[in-house]
């Protein structure tokens, strides 16, 4: 979600991806991700989450908060409004987001083992997905929110050149897109150059991603994986075989229907956890 180092780093995003990022931490939706005690343990600094962006956006929300009404709106809460929010900025979807998130107490590294990943085979992608009670078409809608944000070439180093074997490239990638990618990303050049998720609407909320899937033209591995599995498929091109766009699917009420469920994984209410003061400290 990322702007890399100049070593590797992970999951590929930026701008609203980063923000949902923030919320989709290990445990679920209870902030651990926020915290930032300086140290190495933290979920935060996890390999998995290297990277992300925002963090600063969520703290001065939250002083704001706290100096209108101390103690009421947890750090979950405000990342999971600020999402919707930078979706909305984007041309996308307004919906009405769940509140009442209390924020964990609990933030390591370890956390973030079992996130998604941009090598991920399809299997796995599904696997991970429905441990989180997530379904297969979540997993293809929740992946379309890489229309918006960018890159960086290091995620694309395996697919165009150490595909298989150690050699040659993803064969999924259409070859007309091919050496539009390898111009952007040449062997041994910078990794940390940025290109957009979404070829052609890099910063518009729109299916336009799930139409690069289907030609080959998908710029993450994960993303391209949707297209070879039947099941994952068949969701991706129901969004465009309807004879008639009303009466087919419609992707932003999917996306409102996942990402709020998405809203729903491991939060804490109740007793449960805390409202934090501050966003980066327990």
């Amino acid at each position: 979600m990322p702007s890399p180092p100049t070593k590797p780093s992970p999951p590929p995003c930026s701008g609203f991806i980063s923000t949902t990022a923030l919320f989709r931490s290990g445990q679920g939706c209870e902030g651990s991700i926020l915290i930032d005690n300086g140290r190495e343990a933290d979920e935060k600094h996890a390999f998995e989450h290297q990277g992300v962006r925002g963090f600063d956006v969520i703290d001065i929300a939250k002083s704001q908060l706290e100096s209108a009404c101390p103690g009421v709106v947890s750090c979950a809460d405000i990342v999971a409004l600020a999402a919707r929010d930078a979706i909305v900025l984007a041309k996308g979807p307004s919906y009405g987001v769940e509140t009442g998130r209390r924020d964990g107490t609990v933030s390591d590294t370890k956390m973030a083992d079992n996130m998604p990943d941009v090598s991920d085979s399809i299997q796995k992608l599904k696997q991970k997905f429905s441990e989180k009670g997530l379904t297969e078409k979540d997993l293809v809608i929740l992946s379309a929110a890489h229309t918006i944000g960018t890159t960086a070439c290091f995620f694309m180093t395996s697919r165009l050149y150490t595909f298989s074997g150690g050699v040659g490239s993803d064969p999924s990638i259409n070859p007309e897109f091919f050496p539009e990618l390898k111009s952007r990303c040449p062997l041994n050049g910078d990794v940390n150059v940025r290109l957009p998720m979404d070829r052609d609407s890099g910063q518009t909320f729109d299916n336009q991603i799930l139409k690069n899937i289907r030609g080959g033209f998908a710029v993450l591995q994960s993303d391209a994986s949707l297209y070879q599995d039947e099941v994952t498929q068949s969701i991706v091109d129901s969004y465009f075989e309807s004879s008639r766009p009303s009466s087919g699917p419609s992707f932003e009420a999917d996306f409102v229907d996942s990402i709020v469920k998405l809203g729903r994984v491991g939060v804490l209410t109740g007793s449960e956890g805390r409202i934090r003061a501050v966003c980066k400290s327990f």
